[in-house]
């Protein structure tokens, strides 16, 4: 077989075949233009109607910046792009490429594809206007970008010509990748998602736009020390922050607390907010390139600003602490993902930031859209999506606009709210339903929160007559109920359309979390089982198993995910298990020279690569993983000669700050690794890593490198997962429960290439309501109890009591809430099942391979192909 090439080989699409482009040809240049729609800044609070000319940018020196386009269209202008990066480089640093410092070249290269980029987004948006599309604002606290530049070469069908436009000069584009940091403005899987769809929804050609918030720091930087997770800024603006354009002129005012006063007046009621403290939300835009697209879209992120930075009058009279409140108030918004809310302070910023971030967007759509329409129409040229309910508020704050600055009667100010919105939600988790305490939420957002009481009475209008006779299902299903708002009611009553995002867990919302709110409107509820970006995880991450395909099937896969079943012919070809399983070790031991590198571990490529990476939640059961892992040290203790195969567990989480268990259970994983690492009488047959800072790079590094893929979630939490999907499509094998999106690559590989274990979720839920017992698991199996036992007298001198106790008779509630003492032994059997089905390669990467041609429904285009046609009801530019 022909030898597999490691580079991320660009491809064009042509009878099924994927061909080089590397021929010279006319040169063809396109102005660097700025977005045609400049939007005139806002007075006060008030939108602004009047419409902006269209207007080409001008470079600073007043001429006309020209940078050349060829992608998959035009082919590649070697020359022209050099000149572009000389360009800038002169621009930037007043210097010449043979002067240049790698992060010099690397910011001057972002900006040369930023304005190639910005260029097509003029054009896009021409076409856009030209047929009045209508297109989504995908709404998300979260967008998990990891690194852009890559990923715009790949998406223009440049990165081998950049390459040796760089080589060239002296530079290695690796290198200069390697020096962007992750854009980690995103915890986990509902962050990785929003951003694989509004990669999908370019390069499938829609128009939308993604609103979010321009954190300071994103998610924390991962350190471990002694085996505690300490969290440190992420400064991701650092050398991310060249891919943001600041729009200072759709700079927007948000208002918290203070007082409303209403009069009416000409029979109408006129509103005023009074004695509030004001946020300017800034806007920064972030083109979006799809692969192989005429299309750009943008992600807009908010940050927070004070209106005046400093008063002087305070500081001059030495107050320099409090002239300085203000702008400490609110930059503070904007700070960082997710501050702790396990106090009020927490909490109160936590719902400072979702009213900021949606009432800036909010603005912005209506702004944008009044520009060339009525607001009539608006359902018509909108769809706003709230992904997970953290963007809730842009239900009540549609509402304020429409009513207040437009002077709606709520009749109709409803119906278009109930025509424009719809709402994924993702997570069955009761906790994670979010909830606001009433006081607060009244003393932050009065008028909001006066709307959104009006929502709940008349909602209740409804319930009531649906109900009739039962007032506990009214009060059940109300949105202001107990002390608190409930976010997700307030969600279901105002969207079109509700779904889940997996098979399981929308038949879950419709069963039990949303059961009531099913009965009334069945209509509404449907699912959409998530995706990736099957490109980056393939054509980046694993760029040898791309090569291979596009070799035995064509490139048609790249932009046509299901065209990866065909890979399925091969089955059978010995030749081709053995090149797969060549590719893989290969992979694996670039993994293992970081963790080499990283963590002073040594693994061998030739052991199986255990991987579970994720968020971590007890609910995912890291811990169900670490308790097999301690019971396998034991039985190799028990006989040094146990017929196993070399096994390497590999482990990445970040837990929240205030999640003290959670933390504890990282803490365990790392204490294994400390026993077993240490002990030369097991170190050929078992390593346990933990990889600090897991993040999407990372996760490009590991997830090529794995055999096993761990997905064991208790059945019945898990509303899909992602990484589930990622692990399939570069031939990981799953050991998993049936849970999530589980079931449905079940369904696609069949029952013989995945490893099935555990109680199902109606088990579960059949256990739980006859009262859990899991002392008698631990009484009845000795493995087991050997385990628990375990934690309580120590692991590398370490003692777990409270995991231990947690397990067994409870700590903070009751005990083992996630089912790990019942599916213990299940999970075992698996594990000694898929060590044995291990023994035979040819027939482990044969699953491998299957896996790997039935992974194609999981893309992402698929997934945003479904929302657009079934509930946005948007069409392809």
């Amino acid at each position: 077989m022909k030898k597999t090439l490691n580079t991320e080989t660009e491809t064009q699409i042509s009878e099924n075949k994927v061909k080089k482009k590397n021929a010279p040809v006319k040169t063809q240049t396109a102005g660097n233009q700025a977005e045609t729609e400049t939007e005139t800044r806002t007075n006060g609070n008030k939108i602004n109607k009047k419409s902006a000319p269209s207007a080409r940018r001008k470079a600073d020196d007043g001429t006309d910046d020209e940078y050349p386009y060829r992608g998959f269209k035009d082919g590649f202008d070697g020359a022209g792009f050099s000149d572009s990066l000389v360009k800038q480089m002169k621009k930037m640093f007043g210097i010449m490429p043979d002067e240049a410092e790698k992060e010099q070249m690397y910011k001057a290269l972002c900006t040369v594809v930023k304005d190639i980029l910005t260029s097509k987004r003029v054009s896009f948006k021409e076409k856009m206007r030209a047929r009045g599309t209508k297109q989504v604002y995908y709404m998300s606290v979260e967008f998990l970008l990891g690194r852009s530049l890559k990923n715009h070469l790949m998406n223009l069908g440049m990165t081998e010509n950049v390459t040796n436009v760089l080589a060239d000069m002296g530079f290695d584009l690796s290198e200069l990748c390697d020096i962007e940091q992750d854009a980690g403005l995103g915890n986990g899987g509902l962050g990785r998602l929003a951003a694989a769809y509004m990669d999908a929804l370019t390069s499938k050609g829609y128009a939308a736009t993604g609103f979010s918030i321009r954190y300071d720091y994103g998610i924390f930087k991962q350190k471990i020390a002694d085996g505690w997770q300490l969290e440190l800024p992420d400064e991701w603006l650092n050398e991310g922050g060249v891919w943001l354009a600041p729009r200072v002129e759709d700079t927007f005012e948000i208002k918290f607390g203070g007082r409303v006063d209403e009069e009416w007046s000409d029979g109408r009621l006129y509103v005023k907010h009074k004695d509030y403290t004001s946020v300017l939300a800034v806007p920064y835009d972030m083109n979006v390139s799809g692969y192989a697209s005429d299309a750009v879209n943008t992600l807009r992120l908010w940050s927070a600003k004070a209106p005046v930075g400093i008063d002087l009058k305070l500081f001059s009279q030495g107050e320099y602490v409090k002239a300085m409140e203000s702008k400490s108030y609110a930059e503070s918004i904007s700070k960082i993902l997710y501050p702790a809310d396990n106090h009020y302070e927490g909490k109160s910023l936590r719902l400072k930031q979702q009213y900021f971030f949606v009432s800036a967007s909010v603005q912005s759509i209506l702004k944008k859209h009044l520009k060339f329409n009525e607001l009539s129409n608006l359902p018509d040229r909108v769809a706003i999506h709230i992904n997970d309910t953290h963007p809730a508020l842009c239900v009540p704050e549609l509402m304020r606009i429409l009513l207040d600055d437009f002077f709606y009667s709520w009749e109709d100010a409803w119906s278009i709210v109930k025509r424009t919105v719809s709402y994924t939600n993702h997570t069955v988790m009761s906790e994670a339903l979010e909830r606001w305490p009433k006081e607060l939420f009244k003393s932050l957002l009065p008028r909001i929160y006066q709307i959104t009481e009006e929502i709940d009475r008349r909602f209740r209008g409804e319930l009531g007559a649906f109900f009739a006779g039962d007032p506990a299902a009214v009060d059940g299903n109300a949105i202001i109920r107990g002390g608190d708002i409930c976010m997700a009611n307030l969600c279901v009553a105002a969207s079109h359309t509700v779904n889940g995002v997996s098979a399981l867990h929308s038949e879950i919302l419709k069963n039990s979390v949303f059961r009531d709110y099913y009965r009334m409107r069945p209509q509404i509820f449907t699912n959409v089982t998530n995706g990736i970006t099957h490109r980056r995880w393939l054509t980046i991450a694993n760029p040898e198993l791309a090569s291979l395909l596009t070799e035995l099937i064509g490139g048609g896969f790249i932009t046509d995910a299901a065209e990866l079943k065909k890979f399925e012919k091969y089955k059978d070809d010995k030749s081709v298990l053995l090149e797969l399983d060549a590719i893989k070790r290969r992979n694996k031991a670039r993994l293992a020279e970081y963790i080499a590198a990283e963590n002073g571990v040594s693994v061998s490529p030739d052991a199986v690569f255990d991987v579970q990476v994720k968020r971590l939640h007890e609910y995912k059961r890291q811990l169900l993983n670490a308790l097999n892992i301690l019971d396998l040290y034991f039985k190799l203790k028990d006989d040094p000669n146990l017929n196993v195969n070399p096994r390497v567990f590999v482990f990445g989480a970040k837990a929240a700050s205030s999640y003290t268990m959670a933390k504890q259970i990282i803490r365990l994983i790392y204490q294994l690794g400390e026993l077993i690492n240490n002990d030369k009488t097991v170190n050929d047959k078992l390593k346990v890593v933990f990889l600090e800072n897991y993040r999407v790079t990372l996760a490009e590094l590991i997830i090529p490198a794995a055999n096993v893929s761990e997905q064991i979630s208790v059945a019945g939490k898990e509303a899909s997962g992602t990484g589930n999907m990622k692990f399939m499509i570069n031939g990981a094998v799953t050991v998993g429960t049936m849970d999530g999106a589980n079931i449905e690559i079940f369904e696609r590989v069949g029952g013989e290439n995945i490893f099935i274990f555990g109680l199902r979720a109606h088990e579960i839920e059949r256990l739980a309501q006859s009262g859990y017992n899991p002392s008698y698991f631990y009484n009845h199996n000795a493995d087991l109890k050997r385990v628990i036992d375990a934690l309580n007298s120590g692991v590398a001198g370490v003692n777990f009591r409270d995991i231990a106790d947690g397990l067994t008779i409870g700590v903070y509630g009751k005990a083992d809430p996630y089912f790990v003492m019942a599916d213990f032994e299940s999970y075992s059997r698996a594990q000694a099942a898929l060590d044995k089905a291990y023994n035979d390669k040819i027939a482990f990467n044969r699953m491998s391979l299957l896996n790997i041609a039935g992974a194609g429904f999981f893309a992402a285009d698929r997934s945003v192909t479904e929302y657009a046609e079934r509930i946005w009801h948007i069409e392809r530019v």
